[in-house]
């Protein structure tokens, strides 16, 4: 992908991107602006619970094989996303691993994450694929409650998940979010991802604090009557 016309040159860029990720700048940004965002919303600066899901997105064949596999489930060959967001669906922590890791497996990390920088999150939700041995874990190393949102039985078709509609939402805000990197180079690590990720959530809460209100789309316009020569036009 080539650069935005008004960025740097691409040594540049990816000389600032590579310092501000190891010096922990964007996470000290990510989570100054989480606070600032919740505070805006009523709510309290550190979360008292959390939601985490996973995700599988494809990834381009410069991407290293040690770094990427393929998701059975999924059918998807890449990198599989974890994050673990608050209730507004805004970012606690995020773990970029190959497409082949199990959920049970690839969640302990963030959740371990969470419990040790946002000690007052006593619970977090999880879908069906982190039930089993990830709760009794979370339970008996971690102190905390991971509660499993089942499906209904008789669910046909996608349903909006009681709790966890708000870490889906995220994953869309993800999806949805076009990566300014100038080059695959910026994520062929998955530390890099992480950060690319951050940088995301970065954006969408800085529009949300400068837009003051919520979003909403301009609705039909009214007709306006045009009086001409050849007679009145609806315009």
């Amino acid at each position: 992908m080539a650069s935005p016309k008004d960025f740097a040159p691409w040594p540049t860029v990816y000389w600032y991107f590579t310092w501000w990720h190891d010096d922990g700048a964007v996470e000290r940004i990510h989570d100054a602006l989480r606070s600032k965002v919740r505070e805006a919303d009523g709510r309290d600066a550190e979360p008292s619970a959390g939601l985490i899901d996973s995700q599988s997105v494809r990834t381009a064949d410069t991407v290293p094989a040690a770094t990427r596999g393929f998701d059975a489930g999924k059918k998807v060959k890449g990198r599989k996303r974890f994050i673990v967001t608050d209730t507004l669906g805004l970012l606690l922590a995020v773990h970029v691993v190959a497409a082949s890791v199990q959920d049970r497996d690839g969640a302990k990390r963030p959740l371990l994450w969470t419990r040790l920088d946002h000690p007052e999150v006593r619970k977090v939700w999880a879908d069906q694929g982190s039930a089993g041995r990830l709760v009794d874990w979370a339970t008996h190393i971690l102190g905390r409650e991971l509660e499993i949102v089942r499906k209904d039985p008789d669910q046909r078709g996608f349903q909006v998940q009681p709790k966890r509609w708000a870490v889906e939402r995220t994953f869309s805000w993800l999806t949805a979010h076009r990566s300014p990197a100038p080059r695959q180079g910026l994520r062929d690590q998955p530390r890099h991802s992480e950060t690319m990720i951050r940088w995301a959530m970065i954006g969408i809460m800085v529009r949300r604090l400068t837009r003051r209100c919520p979003a909403a789309r301009p609705g039909p316009e009214p007709l306006i009557q045009v009086r001409s020569h050849a007679g009145t036009v609806q315009a």
